[in-house]
């Protein structure tokens, strides 16, 4: 019988630090991602995503949740694509990463951005997934860019960048949910990353890599 992993071999990616484990997202995943996007993310009114998808009502937010997760997979082709990852702690579902790009055989560019539930915040773990992003798009998927964003105010989010070498890139004005917030761009590239101590172990990288066009 086929396989789901031979249909989409993205689901067979795998990177493991020393204490986390990052995966794509999948059906059976969902309910534990939603689970934890309930249990809190940030303080209420201080919305730090450009659209203010973790304040909507409990009801409402399992079915977004759900609808990005599909949308990113029926959207995913090698031109444009955006990876998923769930994020797991001693077994416990904390949150999620994506890496993504467009464009990515020519502009050797990626996007990412991320969220982790408040109960896991403040332990380095932000930091230690998305470092784990970093070395997969600099070592493995030959990428020589490295971008994200945050709202100026987000000291947190902008710290754990800094820790890790990012460059600031520029703001920008953008409609934040119902307000406008001004957008601190920054930028990562493999002479400015500051590489954590531990290597990445990675799982599934040559299917996942053939299924984008990543040579």
């Amino acid at each position: 019988m086929i396989s789901m992993s031979s249909i989409w071999p993205l689901y067979d990616l795998k990177l493991t630090t020393p204490r986390l484990k990052l995966r794509p997202v999948t059906e059976q995943d969902i309910p534990a991602a939603v689970d934890a996007a309930r249990s809190g993310i940030h303080e209420p009114g201080r919305n730090p995503f450009s659209t203010a998808w973790a304040e909507a009502p409990l009801k409402e937010m399992g079915p977004r949740m759900a609808q990005w997760q599909w949308r990113l997979r029926a959207e995913c082709t090698p031109e444009s694509w955006t990876l998923l990852l769930g994020i797991w702690h001693e077994e416990e579902f904390i949150g999620c990463q994506d890496l993504g790009a467009k464009n990515f055989a020519l502009l050797k560019t990626v996007s990412t951005g991320s969220w982790l539930k408040q109960s896991a915040q403040g332990r380095g773990l932000g930091r230690e997934m998305r470092a784990a992003v970093a070395l997969y798009a600099f070592d493995w998927l030959g990428a020589e860019v490295a971008e994200s964003e945050a709202a100026d105010w987000n000291a947190a989010s902008l710290g754990v960048s800094r820790s890790l070498g990012y460059e600031l890139n520029g703001t920008t004005r953008k409609a934040w949910g119902t307000k406008v917030e001004t957008v601190q761009h920054v930028r990562l590239t493999p002479d400015s990353f500051k590489r954590p101590d531990w290597t990445l172990k990675v799982g599934g990288h040559e299917a996942a890599a053939n299924f984008l066009n990543i040579s």
